[in-house]
C-alpha cells in the first residue's frame, strides 16, 4: 500500500532548500484541545523535547517569536530582557495568522510571513533533536536545534517561568 503523501508546507519547505535533515511526525488533533498534550501522547517524545511557538510583541521591537518546551510556560520578563524590550506581552490571538501566516496549533518558527527575532529556550540545547510544528495542525518537524536555531537567526536563552 503506498504512503500517504504529506502536503509540504512553507517550514518544511525552507528546511528541505537548506538541506537540513528532519523527520515529520504526524498526529492527530483536535478544535477543542490545541495543547501540546495530544502531540506528546502521539508523538512519543518527551514534553520537555516537543517545542511550541509562542508570538509575542515587544514594545520596541514589535513581533518576537519564543520556542519553548510544550510543558513550560513563557516568562514575559526573560524574553522582554532578551530581547532588548522593556516590556513585552503575548500576541493577540486574532493577529496570529496576519502576522506569522499560521494559525494557532499550526504555528512553526520556520517559514513566517516575514524573519521574525526568534529565542527559543536554552534548554533546546540539550537535545540532538527537537520536535516543533511543521506549520500545520497534525504536524510536527524533528531537526536539530542548532540547525533550526541558524535557519531562522535565532538565539538559545532562558526564556521559561521558575514555578
Amino acid at each position: 500500500m503506498a504512503k500517504k503523501k504529506i502536503q509540504k508546507t512553507n517550514a518544511i519547505r525552507l528546511v528541505e532548500q537548506q538541506k537540513i535533515s528532519y523527520t515529520e511526525h504526524e498526529y492527530a488533533w483536535s478544535e477543542s484541545d490545541l495543547s501540546a498534550v495530544e502531540v506528546v501522547d502521539q508523538v512519543k517524545a518527551p514534553p520537555e523535547q516537543i517545542f511550541k511557538t509562542l508570538v509575542a510583541v515587544g514594545n520596541k521591537t514589535g513581533p518576537i517569536v519564543a520556542v519553548i518546551p510544550s510543558n513550560q510556560e513563557l516568562d514575559l520578563k526573560k524574553i522582554a530582557k532578551a530581547s532588548g524590550n522593556k516590556k513585552v506581552e503575548m500576541l493577540h490571538l486574532r493577529d496570529l495568522e496576519a502576522t506569522t501566516g499560521y494559525i494557532r496549533g499550526g504555528c512553526s518558527p520556520v517559514g513566517m510571513k516575514k524573519l521574525l527575532p526568534t529565542y527559543f529556550d536554552a534548554s533546546a540545547e540539550n537535545f540532538g533533536t527537537i520536535i516543533v510544528s511543521a506549520g500545520r495542525r497534525g504536524l510536527q518537524m524533528e531537526v536539530a536545534p542548532k540547525e533550526l536555531k541558524n535557519l531562522v537567526r535565532g538565539f538559545f536563552v532562558d526564556l521559561i517561568s521558575e514555578a
